[in-house]
């Protein structure tokens, strides 16, 4: 697997870096060498994974882990997971894709504990820092036990979200785990907008806030309204039982 760290080393470390090439060296690299590596790549919703699919199914097969309890509240958790599944069945039949699936638990006390303390900051602030660690520890943590190459985050399609910091945390956690971390930048070259027409072809829903109950205080988020929205849409659903044709399976069981 190609090392981050060297390429890294090679460039100017006053200059700002643009993860976004980092990645398209490493894709060329992959088809240079004839390798299509497996990558386990954290998602927080459907719209972050649109364009994100999208680009890296042209170089390597993709799984997406859904590890995501700093979301609020735990029917919007569900609702957010089961529209991630949906999408992922309806690109992969689209496009002829074997996009998996995995869900981590939902424990936002874990979450909770996390971020104690930092409850006041603002969005982007170190709570968020807290959060992308949390999270992309719990996706390295999973690469490895399931044999993956590399880990990765969609996160960075937003452009609400910090991409320098969320590939920095990434960085410092491939080197606690024995797997790579693959840097990536996805709102460049139109990969935002990309993402914005693919919610319209695949009639996704675009949530209005990004899932954590501190930040969502802060927009003055009307939680009334988004769970009975979210019960509204889950009703008749089945989510444990949704899209199985796209589980994970791990010597012959569903993770």
């Amino acid at each position: 697997m190609i090392d981050l760290e060297e390429i890294l080393s090679k460039m100017n470390p006053n200059q700002k870096i643009n993860y976004d090439r980092v990645m398209q060296q490493m894709t060329k690299q992959w088809l240079k060498e004839e390798v299509r590596p497996r990558i386990l790549v954290h998602v927080c919703c459907a719209p972050c994974s649109t364009y994100t699919l999208e680009y890296l199914t042209q170089y390597a097969d993709l799984t997406v882990y859904f590890a995501n309890s700093n979301i609020h509240p735990k029917v919007e958790y569900h609702r957010r997971a089961y529209v991630v599944q949906q999408f992922v069945s309806d690109f992969n039949e689209r496009t002829g894709n074997q996009v998996q699936f995995i869900e981590a638990p939902y424990e936002p006390s874990e979450y909770f504990q996390k971020v104690h303390g930092l409850e006041e900051e603002p969005e982007g602030g170190d709570r968020c820092k807290v959060c992308f660690d949390y999270r992309l520890d719990k996706t390295a943590q999973m690469a490895v036990e399931l044999g993956f190459d590399y880990f990765a985050s969609a996160l960075t399609i937003s452009p609400h979200k910090n991409s320098q910091l969320i590939n920095s945390v990434g960085i410092d956690v491939q080197k606690v785990y024995a797997t790579k971390y693959l840097p990536s930048d996805f709102k460049k070259n139109n990969g935002y907008r990309r993402s914005v027409e693919m919610c319209d072809e695949y009639d996704i829903y675009r949530q209005c806030y990004c899932g954590c109950v501190f930040a969502a205080k802060q927009q003055g988020i009307d939680f009334a309204q988004i769970t009975k929205d979210a019960k509204a849409f889950m009703e008749g659903k089945d989510v444990e039982k949704s899209f199985p044709h796209i589980r994970f399976t791990y010597e012959g069981k569903e993770i």
